[in-house]
């Protein structure tokens, strides 16, 4: 039992982080998610939502969920599982049940596996599509009950993670016809959201929370039941479609997007079941929004526009697909803020951190319908804009995006910059808001060596290097509009930075950068994973590159399955922390693709092979959110993190960037060049065939060989004359 002190500390402490995420227990069944547009489901290995303790279950649409019961039962009993199989590429969840052996007065009047039911779900512009296949596999008849309960509470995302309020507004519902029910909420901001639920057949019995058919199946008879569930209703909403229509259409709409990407292809089945399951994680959650495609962070917390993660993830795809940069760029340049609003942490400049569409966003009951308290999303959309602009050479794009990237650049180097001191730092406007604003967002993930909090204004170490090649690439992109002046002035921002940034946060004893300033500008000399990321941004000189290298691949940050959020020797260690010890593949994707830019291959290969051999243990080979970072044992799986998102888009784009990293892929849309620089491949793959590799306009196709530490390369196809060097 805990003593009391300690429970009024952890009270305390729970009361700092509001939008925390609560793990109460385990889900009984594995969880399956979809996902099209702003619609995604979480159903259980059955099929079902809200039939099994635990799991944030629902068919969610706009940060509300519109459906948090939806279960089959067979004669009023749960059916047996055969199988539950999401699709390669994401698209449908197929479930195997039969029915239960079925008894009447203690005898036997139904063997089980005689009824096998086929459950095929998908969701297409906001509705999830159900079809139920029946079929008597048995010799005689088979009579039976299928029943099916439903019901709606539009719980509001952050009520699902665990906040509560104090008033809702008012439910209700009404059986329309013989085969349509409407569950409606008339919300406190005024909002009416309905779901409809329609069957067809009309089932035998309706009522306003479930539906029930008798049926007799003869001897290798078959059925089907479909059920629709359609979110928000209105007189100009897209009428559902039958069900094999709109998985054609489905179908039709997900080739359509995936056309023009680059494809990887390699000597290693299960390496190409993870990035199959990667590229297809990227696909569903990448979001048709007014501006263009974005990438939606992650389900089921995050399903929503975020300027870091939407970010980090067009960088780690720019290689293999460049429209997605230009959809993140051009959203976030349409959300940037041009106002103050302290409690949406907003000042003219500040690019988005995160966007909310769900009543309690729409009442400020949460700070989130528009959100800007984010520190490096600013400079990190500045870096993007100018990697952009070196791979494709579109100088229309770049000119359309410049007066935002001058306008983020105002905004480092003023309300960024509150003090003047040159390093760009947070302090959050409001007590609503987030207490720490760098992508390690938890309470207590900016802490000094003896474990005390830091009290902000905070500069962390990875932003100033953000900020740094922010105004590398903006003064490189600043030349190709004519504005040689200044990018002039950019650059000697730069140097500059580069100097102060050394003397400050460097810290010898240690062998790495410090984490962070406080308010008082003391350092917090504490080993973290953060100085990995100041190699992705170049600030750092090579001979302390090559130290942060050494230690981030010592035992004590890197666990086997990836590099630790924290050392393990630190005070506020945790493997099953958020962000206190666990292993995140995006952050480690990042510091492979620093430890690319000063040469350091072996670590590199290090870090690749861990998260690869993490990923051949998780189910479905998807890389998560995050998982614990306890040290990797032998003939075992990685410890996974409870509530971590699955699908994460920055997860899903690690593969990626470790893959570009390792084979030093760099592009020079000015002199028509792919460079390969000290190309490596990890010896988990003896071949890499990459299809459909775009530089501008040009096409090519490669194949590379691993010979050792070395790698061949053959030019397959060359459409449009790119030129391919080598450095060794």
């Amino acid at each position: 039992m805990l003593r009391q002190e300690s429970t009024a500390t952890l009270v305390e402490e729970v009361s700092e982080t509001p939008f925390y995420i609560p793990g109460t227990g385990s889900s009984t069944r594995p969880r399956r998610t979809l996902k099209h547009g702003d619609c995604f489901a979480v159903l259980d290995s059955h099929g079902d939502i809200g039939a099994s303790a635990g799991g944030p279950d629902g068919i969610f649409f706009n940060d509300t969920r519109y459906l948090s019961q939806l279960e089959m039962l067979l004669n009023g009993r749960q059916p047996l599982l055969l199988g539950s199989n999401v699709r390669d590429d994401n698209s449908i969840l197929t479930v195997d049940v039969t029915n239960p052996d079925i008894y009447v007065d203690q005898d036997l009047v139904q063997p089980k596996d005689m009824l096998h039911v086929v459950r095929t779900i998908y969701l297409w512009r906001g509705a999830a599509y159900q079809r139920l296949h029946l079929h008597n596999h048995g010799e005689r008849p088979f009579e039976f009950r299928l029943s099916l309960a439903f019901a709606s509470d539009f719980a509001d995302l952050f009520e699902v993670r665990g906040l509560r309020r104090e008033r809702r507004g008012v439910a209700e519902s009404e059986v329309v016809g013989d085969a349509c029910v409407i569950l409606a909420y008339r919300g406190l901001d005024g909002t009416r959201r309905q779901t409809k639920v329609l069957f067809a057949p009309a089932p035998d019995r309706l009522a306003e929370n479930a539906a029930s058919y008798e049926f007799e199946l003869q001897a290798n008879e078959s059925r089907s039941v479909f059920v629709t569930i359609q979110c928000n209703l209105s007189a100009d909403q897209f009428v559902p479609l039958p069900f094999r229509k709109g998985l054609r259409a489905a179908f039709q709409e997900q080739r359509s997007n995936s056309r023009g990407m680059a494809t990887v292809v390699t000597s290693n089945e299960i390496f190409n079941e993870v990035m199959c399951r990667s590229m297809a994680d990227l696909a569903i959650l990448t979001t048709t929004t007014p501006q263009g495609p974005y990438p939606y962070a992650g389900i089921p917390w995050y399903s929503t526009t975020f300027g870091r993660d939407g970010i980090i993830t067009a960088m780690q795809m720019l290689w293999c697909d460049a429209r997605i940069a230009k959809g993140v760029l051009q959203r976030l340049a349409a959300l940037q803020a041009t106002s103050l609003d302290p409690l949406a942490d907003a000042e003219p400049g500040k690019i988005l951190h995160e966007m909310r569409g769900g009543e309690m966003a729409a009442l400020r009951e949460v700070p989130f319908a528009q959100y800007y308290g984010s520190v490096d999303s600013t400079p990190l959309f500045v870096m993007l804009a100018g990697l952009y602009a070196e791979q494709t050479g579109d100088v229309e794009t770049l000119r359309e995006l410049w007066p935002h990237v001058e306008a983020a650049l105002k905004w480092i180097d003023g309300p960024g910059d509150p003090d003047g001191d040159g390093f760009v730092e947070y302090h959050r406007a409001d007590d609503k808001g987030l207490v720490n604003q760098g992508w390690k967002d938890s309470y207590d993930a900016i802490f000094h060596a003896d474990g005390s909090i830091a009290v902000g204004p905070i500069a962390l170490c990875e932003v100033q290097g953000y900020v740094y090649a922010a105004k590398r690439l903006a003064a490189k992109s600043a030349r190709r509009l004519g504005k040689h002046a200044f990018a002039d002035v950019l650059d000697t921002q730069a140097a500059r930075l580069a100097e102060r940034f050394e003397a400050t946060f460097w810290c010898e004893d240690m062998g790495t950068y410090a984490l962070a300033l406080d308010g008082e500008k003391r350092p917090c000399r504490v080993r973290t994973s953060n100085a990995g990321q100041v190699l992705f941004s170049g600030i750092a000189s090579p001979e302390r590159a090559e130290r942060v290298m050494r230690d981030l691949m010592r035992p004590s940050l890197f666990s086997g399955w990836g590099i630790r959020t924290v050392a393990r020797e630190e005070r506020r260690y945790n493997p099953m922390s958020y962000h206190n010890g666990s292993v995140w593949p995006h952050d480690n994707s990042l510091i492979a693709s620093g430890l690319a830019r000063y040469g350091h291959k072996s670590a590199i290969e290090r870090i690749f092979k861990g998260l690869f051999d993490a990923a051949s243990y998780i189910d479905l080979r998807r890389l998560p959110e995050l998982y614990c970072g306890f040290l990797r044992g032998r003939q075992r799986g990685p410890t996974l993190y409870p509530v971590a998102c699955s699908p994460q888009a920055w997860a899903a784009g690690s593969p990626l960037m470790l893959l570009q990293s390792s084979l030093g892929l760099e592009f020079d849309i000015d002199r028509n060049e792919i460079l390969l620089r000290r190309p490596r491949l990890p010896a988990f793959l003896d071949e890499v065939t990459i299809r459909n590799l775009r530089l501008g306009l040009s096409i090519a196709d490669l194949m590379l060989h691993r010979h050792g530490d070395d790698v061949s390369i053959r030019v397959l196809r060359n459409e449009g004359r790119i030129r391919f060097a080598a450095v060794y």
